[in-house]
Protein backbone atom coordinates (compact mmCIF):
# COMPACT_ATOMS: atom_id res chain seq x y z
CA UNK A 1 0.00 0.00 0.00
CA UNK A 2 2.87 2.32 1.48
CA UNK A 3 4.71 1.33 -2.50
CA UNK A 4 1.79 2.20 -4.36
CA UNK A 5 0.94 5.44 -2.97
CA UNK A 6 4.33 6.44 -3.14
CA UNK A 7 4.16 5.74 -6.68
CA UNK A 8 1.13 7.84 -7.34
CA UNK A 9 2.66 10.63 -5.53
CA UNK A 10 5.98 10.31 -7.88
CA UNK A 11 3.89 10.52 -10.84
CA UNK A 12 1.52 13.56 -9.87
CA UNK A 13 4.10 15.39 -7.99
CA UNK A 14 7.11 14.29 -10.36
CA UNK A 15 10.03 16.37 -7.78
CA UNK A 16 10.55 15.00 -4.39
CA UNK A 17 13.31 15.31 -1.75
CA UNK A 18 13.61 12.50 1.13
CA UNK A 19 13.41 14.17 4.34
CA UNK A 20 15.61 13.45 7.80
CA UNK A 21 12.41 11.52 9.71
CA UNK A 22 11.95 9.14 6.82
CA UNK A 23 8.88 10.80 5.38
CA UNK A 24 9.24 12.93 1.77
CA UNK A 25 7.87 16.22 0.79
CA UNK A 26 6.90 16.77 -3.17
CA UNK A 27 6.01 19.35 -5.29
CA UNK A 28 5.18 20.73 -8.49
CA UNK A 29 4.82 24.17 -10.14
CA UNK A 30 2.62 26.32 -12.16
CA UNK A 31 3.22 29.32 -14.57
CA UNK A 32 0.78 31.89 -14.70
CA UNK A 33 -0.05 34.65 -17.25
CA UNK A 34 2.05 37.36 -15.99
CA UNK A 35 5.29 35.67 -14.89
CA UNK A 36 4.31 34.82 -11.64
CA UNK A 37 4.28 31.15 -10.59
CA UNK A 38 2.59 29.04 -7.64
CA UNK A 39 4.51 25.82 -5.97
CA UNK A 40 2.31 22.90 -4.24
CA UNK A 41 3.92 20.95 -2.13
CA UNK A 42 2.77 18.07 -0.18
CA UNK A 43 4.99 17.04 3.17
CA UNK A 44 4.40 12.83 3.88
CA UNK A 45 4.98 10.43 6.62
CA UNK A 46 7.46 7.54 5.97
CA UNK A 47 4.35 5.73 5.06
CA UNK A 48 3.25 8.19 2.95
CA UNK A 49 0.21 9.41 4.99
CA UNK A 50 -0.28 13.55 4.16
CA UNK A 51 0.81 15.85 7.20
CA UNK A 52 1.07 19.11 5.08
CA UNK A 53 -0.32 20.37 1.86
CA UNK A 54 0.04 23.85 0.89
CA UNK A 55 0.57 26.50 -2.05
CA UNK A 56 3.62 29.04 -2.14
CA UNK A 57 2.97 32.01 -4.54
CA UNK A 58 5.84 33.98 -6.42
CA UNK A 59 6.32 36.81 -7.97
CA UNK A 60 7.34 37.47 -11.53
CA UNK A 61 10.86 38.28 -9.70
CA UNK A 62 10.80 34.65 -7.92
CA UNK A 63 10.81 36.16 -4.54
CA UNK A 64 7.87 33.77 -2.12
CA UNK A 65 4.94 36.81 -1.71
CA UNK A 66 2.61 34.05 -0.13
CA UNK A 67 1.82 30.95 1.33
CA UNK A 68 -1.71 29.24 1.53
CA UNK A 69 -1.57 26.43 3.94
CA UNK A 70 -4.32 24.23 3.00
CA UNK A 71 -3.85 21.14 4.87
CA UNK A 72 -4.10 20.14 7.83
CA UNK A 73 -5.70 23.10 8.40
CA UNK A 74 -6.70 25.67 5.72
CA UNK A 75 -5.52 28.97 6.59
CA UNK A 76 -5.45 31.25 3.44
CA UNK A 77 -3.65 33.09 2.05
CA UNK A 78 -0.61 34.25 4.27
CA UNK A 79 1.88 37.18 3.23
CA UNK A 80 5.21 36.79 3.12
CA UNK A 81 7.52 40.32 3.10
CA UNK A 82 6.35 42.89 0.84
CA UNK A 83 5.06 41.36 -2.67
CA UNK A 84 4.01 42.91 -5.54
CA UNK A 85 -0.05 43.47 -5.54
CA UNK A 86 -1.33 43.55 -9.13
Amino acid sequence: MVQARRRQNEKKFGNWEELLDGGRRYWYEVSGRIGWKARYIKEVDNNENTLRFYQEIYNSEGKLIEIHEKYPIDRGHQKVGEGENK
